[in-house]
């Protein structure tokens, strides 16, 4: 068989096949389309031509085909198209009608094509439906024997489904109580937990408090002012720590009731963790100093709020877990795909087996007895993380330091 016959055969191929034939190019422009096109989507040859082929779609389509003929234009083969989706083409007449088309692309005179074929299948898609609703009824049928067939054994059965009801019952309330008394153990510990930190926590500013106040009226000379002063400044910073405790209890408490939420909003990242530098330096000790840095993008979607909960609360154990003339130092690095704040310190540090525990609630490390804190800071920045994707992690030795890095996603925004 020389060339011109091969041409002519698979043009009457083309022709006299049933199935429809479309050919496109690369820009999804229709060039070619078979007899068997015209039949089954009415229009004539001259229509289609120069035509997208989303033209021959339903619109809510059409917006999501383009970005996938473009993908299947970049990497072109033969396959299925729509695998796992239901596929809909439009008629000349506007009726919509089920498909499945095949792809396959081919090359003439150095310009690549791709060959849909297209099959209706509006008869095999009633035929599926029509097994979906005779399979329903058999399944009512069978719902309704099962039920007679209950109903029959529960009447021959009725005494020995009672006595195995009522075991069941017993089960379940023996079950029922070993939960509520695992639970109430474990209420119990957390309170004690609670009581024997509050009552520590809460007595040694008290102490304080009442120490100082007791002392103020015996400085009565105006040469006396540096003294009063002095235990002024006791009791405001007393009363400081008093409201640190209570604030991570109500913190606490909003959480476990679900009353926190991530409220998130554009931001100045590096703006706002200057403002908390200059807010903290009152609280540092002598000698120490917060150094700050910044590389990124400053602008980023997070919750305000949290940030500067969580940044607070890291700095505060920072200037609190350090001594005198050590310096703070906080880095934030952002870009568009993550925001990360890491606080570092040359404090006391965490031992390996501390790390293990560190952000459970209530727990202080066995180098932290001795110094203020509730034991919860950490166990709230875990939870105000979660609420934006965040994580936490810490790297730290005895006597060397510590470094907490916090890492929240932005790419979710």
């Amino acid at each position: 068989m020389n060339l011109a016959q091969k041409s002519h055969l698979l043009q009457e191929l083309f022709n006299h096949a049933t199935e429809s034939i479309i050919a496109i190019n690369n820009q999804g422009d229709i060039q070619l389309v078979n007899p068997a096109t015209e039949k089954l989507f009415g229009y004539k040859q001259e229509e289609l031509y120069g035509k997208k082929v989303e033209f021959l779609m339903p619109e809510r389509f059409k917006s999501s085909h383009i970005k996938h003929r473009d993908g299947y234009a970049s990497n072109p083969h033969s396959r299925s198209m729509g695998i796992g989706y239901d596929l809909y083409a439009t008629k000349k007449n506007g009726q919509e009608f089920p498909v499945e088309i095949s792809l396959s692309p081919f090359e003439s005179d150095d310009k690549k094509f791709t060959m849909a074929f297209v099959v209706d299948i509006s008869k095999r898609k009633e035929v599926e439906l029509e097994i979906i609703n005779h399979q329903k009824k058999l399944e009512h049928i069978t719902d309704e024997l099962k039920i007679t067939n209950e109903k029959l054994e529960a009447k021959v059965y009725n005494r020995t489904k009672v006595l195995q009801e009522a075991l069941i019952e017993i089960e379940k309330s023996r079950s029922e109580l070993i939960v509520a008394l695992e639970k109430e153990k474990e209420l119990n510990e957390l309170k004690s937990r609670f009581l024997s930190m509050a009552s520590h926590e809460f007595r040694t500013p008290l102490t304080t408090i009442l120490s100082s106040a007791s002392l103020i009226p015996e400085y009565v000379l105006t040469e006396q002012q540096d003294k009063r002063m002095k235990h002024v400044d006791r009791i405001k910073s007393a009363v400081n720590n008093l409201n640190d405790i209570l604030s991570d209890f109500l913190s606490i408490s909003k959480i476990e009731e679900g009353k926190v939420f991530a409220d998130l909003k554009k931001m100045n990242l590096k703006t706002l963790v200057e403002e908390i530098n200059n807010e903290m330096k009152g609280i540092c000790k002598e000698g120490q100093q917060i150094i700050y840095t910044h590389v990124g993008e400053e602008e980023h979607v997070l919750d305000p709020k949290l940030i500067r909960n969580i940044i607070i609360n890291l700095l505060s154990n920072a200037i609190k877990f350090s001594p005198e003339f050590k310096n703070v130092l906080i880095n934030t690095f952002a870009d568009h795909q993550q925001v990360s704040i890491e606080v570092k310190d040359e404090g006391i540090g965490i031992s390996k087996e501390d790390q293990k525990h560190l952000f459970e609630r209530f727990f202080r490390g066995q180098n932290a007895v001795n110094i203020q804190g509730t034991g919860l800071g950490l166990n709230i920045i875990s939870k105000y993380l979660e609420l934006m994707n965040g994580s936490i992690a810490l790297n730290s030795d005895l006597e060397k330091g510590t470094t907490f890095k916090i890492t929240i996603p932005q790419n979710h925004h």
